[in-house]
């Protein structure tokens, strides 16, 4: 027994050790860790149960015969994360460069699968030069059955993504599949082909980070949420994002006593919107006003500014908010507005997480781009998330709600269970000048002062329509609510509608515009 003991010992040691101390050294010179020591930096103290350390590859071809791969280059297992199972997947750079072959995929897949089973979320470290060449067709084909265990687990449990290292090719769907995607500057690169292939065939010289780098999927593409500057920084990130999300769709998110009061009431409300209608502010202060402690969680900050959308507490209770950004583009909405808007919704509504909305926006953004763009099949992305979304759904409108718009924005008639209004709101077709133009329009062409007509045909539509009057007096709006009350009328909606539930018709599943 003692022999064979010391094989173990002998054994694990030699997995524990991956690519060896040289490969190890050059990980650490770019600045990254290892799969094991990150690891071990994300579960909680002692709780990693390794799965599957004694997989290898079976490949025999192009020198794969007798190449020592441990752990076939990928640590797979589950621990926990402040008290909470966790699975989790970790590909190790320092063997075979993190390439994906058989059974490397085979191991991945495993891990998913006892996640799904158990209804327990997942975490996948990437770090991975990309298929396994030397496996050929095995591991594309390991690529696709991760891909698919991705889509079963879409909705069901919660998939995190942490891009660590490049990930080329067919790697990245399996990112782009699962619910949120962290990046490491500098380290972690994502894109379908590299530069030297994009040289070749376009002639554009593009660096790698340029080309697929966290900054790029954050602010350009929207493909990343959430951008780290080290291996540290994105896993507690991980941690941030778990602590507002179930362990499954058939569950409640954590709930936490934030010691902040319901009734806590914000004075600088009062004066947060501009006298003039024209004029921006910034609706971060409105958010996270109504916030336990002011903490907010934005995600993909960087990308689609006129529109915000991330994660607080009210009440100690989750809620996803979403809010139209004054200060960018007027808070119109446009084609990657609406993408980033539906996603979250859709994200929120899969995980039993409220949706507050907080309204200003004129409308649609114009022009040839963006109606070339497909703005319209865009668009109704939104309504079909507002739409579609069970969990509860608060709408609150702030200043402008014109057009089509207002009714992206969660409004009564898109299933907003209640919606709240300020004093300053303002709901109508559209804004008073194009209004006074069309309706107005012979009277300001026979006026000898055209321009003081229209703007004295402005204000008269403005009056009629630059409150929110009309619309609670046809019952679109529930409460016209002081600025000053905020947090506490937003508490209390949500309270009651907690145990809330809608029935929708039964299908396969409906045909979301895309």
């Amino acid at each position: 027994m003692g022999d064979r003991r010391e094989e173990l010992r002998q054994r694990r040691e030699h997995i524990e050790a991956m690519g060896g101390d040289k490969r190890i050294q050059r990980q650490h010179e770019m600045g990254k860790w290892t799969a094991r020591e990150r690891i071990q930096y994300l579960l909680d103290s002692d709780s990693f149960e390794e799965i599957g350390a004694h997989v290898t590859h079976r490949g025999t071809r192009f020198g794969m015969a007798g190449a020592d791969a441990p752990a076939d280059g990928v640590v797979t297992g589950f621990g926990r994360i402040h008290g909470r199972p966790v699975y989790v997947f970790a590909q190790d750079f320092t063997v075979l460069g993190g390439s994906l072959g058989e059974m490397h995929a085979a191991k991945i897949q495993r891990v998913q699968d006892l996640a799904l089973k158990s209804g327990v979320p997942i975490i996948g470290l990437n770090d991975s030069g990309g298929a396994r060449i030397q496996e050929g067709v095995d591991a594309l084909n390991g690529y696709g059955e991760i891909f698919k265990r991705n889509t079963w687990a879409s909705g069901v449990i919660p998939q995190i993504t942490v891009i660590m290292g490049p990930s080329a090719g067919g790697a990245v769907y399996s990112p782009a599949l699962t619910d949120v995607i962290i990046m490491v500057r500098q380290t972690g690169q994502m894109f379908i082909t590299g530069p030297q292939v994009i040289q070749a065939v376009t002639g554009e010289n593009v660096t790698a980070e340029a080309l697929g780098g966290a900054d790029t999927h954050l602010k350009r593409s929207g493909v990343a949420h959430l951008a780290a500057n080290n291996d540290a920084e994105a896993l507690d990130m991980v941690k941030a994002v778990l602590d507002y999300l179930p362990q499954n769709w058939l569950e409640e998110p954590p709930v936490l006593d934030s010691g902040d009061p319901l009734d806590r009431a914000d004075a600088s409300l009062a004066s947060v919107i501009p006298d003039d209608p024209n004029k921006p502010y910034d609706v971060i202060g409105i958010v996270k006003s109504v916030l336990d402690h002011g903490d907010f969680f934005e995600l993909q900050k960087g990308y689609a500014d006129n529109l915000v959308v991330g994660l607080g507490r009210i009440g100690g209770r989750p809620a996803g908010i979403v809010a139209n950004q004054p200060r960018v583009l007027a808070g119109t909405l446009d084609i990657n507005a609406s993408d980033k808007l539906a996603r979250f919704v859709r994200l929120c509504d899969a995980f039993n997480i409220p949706v507050v909305t907080l309204v200003d926006t004129p409308g649609y953004l114009p022009g040839t781009g963006q109606e070339y763009g497909g703005i319209i099949r865009h668009g109704a992305k939104v309504l079909y998330a507002y739409a579609e979304a069970t969990v509860p759904k608060v709408t609150l409108i702030l200043r402008k709600a014109y057009g089509g718009a207002y009714l992206a924005m969660c409004s009564r008639s898109l299933g907003a269970d209640l919606v709240m209004a300020w004093p300053t709101a303002e709901i109508a077709v559209m804004g008073p000048d194009g209004a006074a133009n069309i309706i107005f329009r012979r009277e300001i062409e026979a006026s000898d002062t055209p321009v003081e007509t229209k703007a004295a045909k402005a204000e008269e539509y403005r009056q009629e329509f630059a409150n929110p009057y009309v619309a609670a007096s046809h019952g679109y709006i529930d409460a016209v609510i002081d600025p000053v009350e905020t947090r506490a009328r937003l508490a209390r909606a949500l309270m009651v509608l907690y145990n809330k539930h809608d029935d929708r018709p039964k299908k396969h599943h409906g045909n979301m515009p895309v």
